[in-house]
């Protein structure tokens, strides 16, 4: 918006305000201003974005001040708000316990451009996006410029669901920050969900545009709408996806939560209790946004990892970006993305618990994750690729082999586009289903008995025909990682029933590495032997 247009909508704002507080209002000095407050028997003020208050005048606010303007908009509705027609600046009422308006917020909207640059290329990639944030930090504003973004670059037909006349303005003729967007306005709040699901059956839609999703009943027709296959771009109530997962009321936007018994060894094999949470469900929306400030913007790609990863309590980072830079045809974000990926293991399907992992963390990936090509380059290189199909084996362990060795493979989570399957032999009973669907689809399936890497190592090179030969196979399985894998071998021994079991002698280094694996475990372990025989014993606690 240009700094005309916004006098021009601040004049239409400070005309239905009182001569007292108008002549106050300097308009040089509201660029970063959020609202306008009054209250009775109050000073006015004026507060900016930086928590900054001012006061206007020594006059306070009286009841003919409030009736004043009260008179010059339009009626309030059930939600104690009203607005300006044309302009996007919305004022909230205050009442007593009799209904009489006391105090006024007038917030004031602007049209601000180039907020969203930094998610440019995710709004363009057909995906359900969920904005959170607190009050103030300009999640409408995202919104507003998304809906323009959709519908006048991609041509797509975009509804907006527009509650409170936040995002288009006020009047029947919709603000021209939402480009061709079409918009639907809700005659009351409690109606919200019934217009989100009429906009779907009447008009067709590509896109939905939802502000303030806040109850169950609005949560449940926004999952309503996604499985119609229509793309959702929603803000909610939270400051951040751990909050709105421990909301019950809006918690099955990301998929709701569900409490599951483990069996015994299940739990041991998790290194958990007994009864842990779980994602119920697919979540509603495939992007979460948190608004950290008006700046700096927290985006969790996949919204079904990051809710397993912090169900589990396992890391998670989200990948920062900044509103200032563009990441369009940047491999930077894709760079991060992927280094996010390979340091976390699959939580839904991996059976090998959290410590090992982070256990596997501290071996430090070689060079050549460290990509220097763009986003279209990549592209190129990756056509023809083998797709891979996990089930119930390590995704951390299998990416660590296929980028160290620069495998011609990748994995994907959609059975329909597998080339090959790899499976966990102990798992079969548990996975027939998928199993038969890749049966039918004529899938190679390979099985691989533990989720160590020696193990996944072998699969891969016989799924993927490498022979022993291969210069790149050779040294590459070193010795931290044997280590490690001999020190699950033994846990799981000793966990079978063996009382003690001693591993081959290492550095005083791994040997540390193998003792916190085993402390994971509840079971114990000591160093024994001198110099270049010092090695570990791994103890039953019933000893």
């Amino acid at each position: 918006m240009s700094n005309l247009q916004f006098q021009n909508d601040l004049d239409k704002l400070t005309d239905v305000l009182p001569e007292k507080v108008k002549r106050y209002i300097d308009y040089e000095k509201m660029e970063d201003v959020i609202e306008i407050v009054l209250d009775i028997g109050r000073t006015p003020e004026i507060r900016h974005a930086g928590g900054k208050i001012e006061y206007l005048g020594d006059d306070v606010v009286t009841e003919d001040d409030i009736n004043y303007i009260t008179s010059r908009i339009q009626d309030f509705t059930s939600d104690n708000r009203s607005g300006i027609p044309g302009t996007l600046h919305r004022i909230s009422a205050i009442r007593n316990r009799q209904g009489k308006v006391i105090g006024l917020t007038c917030r004031i909207g602007r049209v601000v451009t180039g907020t969203i640059a930094c998610i440019k290329d995710i709004c363009m990639m057909n995906k359900s996006i969920l904005f959170l944030g607190r009050p103030g930090v300009g999640k409408t504003t995202k919104l507003r410029e998304i809906s323009r973004l959709v519908a006048d670059e991609l041509g797509k037909r975009v509804v907006i669901v527009d509650t409170s006349n936040e995002i288009a303005g006020d009047g029947d003729t919709p603000h021209p920050a939402i480009g061709h967007a079409r918009r639907m306005q809700v005659t009351q709040p409690q109606f919200q969900k019934d217009i989100m699901i009429e906009a779907v059956e009447n008009h067709t839609p590509e896109v939905i545009v939802v502000d303030e999703i806040g109850t169950e009943e609005e949560a449940q027709a926004a999952r309503t709408i996604a499985e119609r296959g229509v793309m959702l771009i929603a803000t909610a109530h939270g400051n951040s996806l751990e909050n709105l997962i421990k909301n019950p009321t809006l918690s099955d936007l990301v998929g709701g939560i569900q409490s599951v018994t483990l069996g015994d060894d299940e739990a041991r094999r998790r290194a958990s209790q007994k009864t842990v949470l779980e994602r119920e469900k697919q979540p509603t929306f495939d992007v979460v946004i948190e608004i950290l400030d008006r700046n700096t913007l927290a985006v969790y790609k996949n919204t079904a990892e990051a809710v397993d990863y912090i169900l589990r309590g396992w890391p998670i980072r989200p990948e920062i970006r900044k509103v200032d830079k563009t990441y369009d045809n940047n491999c930077e974000h894709n760079n991060s993305q992927l280094q996010t990926e390979y340091e976390h293991s699959e939580p839904a399907i991996t059976d090998i618990p959290k410590e090992i992992n982070k256990l596997e963390k501290k071996i430090e990936p070689s060079d050549s994750l460290k990509f220097s090509f763009s986003r279209q380059k990549y592209v190129e290189q990756v056509k023809g690729i083998k797709k891979i199909y996990l089930y119930a084996v390590s995704r951390s362990i299998v990416e660590k082999v296929i980028e160290r060795l620069d495998l011609n493979a990748e994995i994907t989570r959609n059975l329909d586009d597998a080339d090959i399957v790899i499976a966990h032999k102990n798992f079969i009973k548990g996975g027939a289903k998928v199993l038969s669907v890749a049966n039918d689809y004529r899938l190679q399936i390979f099985y691989i008995k533990t989720n160590s890497m020696a193990q996944i190592q072998k699969v891969l090179k016989e799924a993927l025909q490498i022979t022993e030969t291969s210069e790149t196979l050779y040294g590459y399985y070193d010795d931290t990682e044997k280590a490690l894998d001999d020190a699950k071998e033994g846990i799981n021994k000793v966990l079978a029933g063996a009382k003690q079991i001693e591993l081959a002698p290492q550095n005083h280094h791994i040997r540390k590495l193998q003792h916190e694996l085993v402390e994971q475990h509840n079971l114990e372990s000591e160093s024994v032997g001198e110099g270049d025989n010092r090695h570990l014993k791994i103890i039953s606690k019933d000893l």
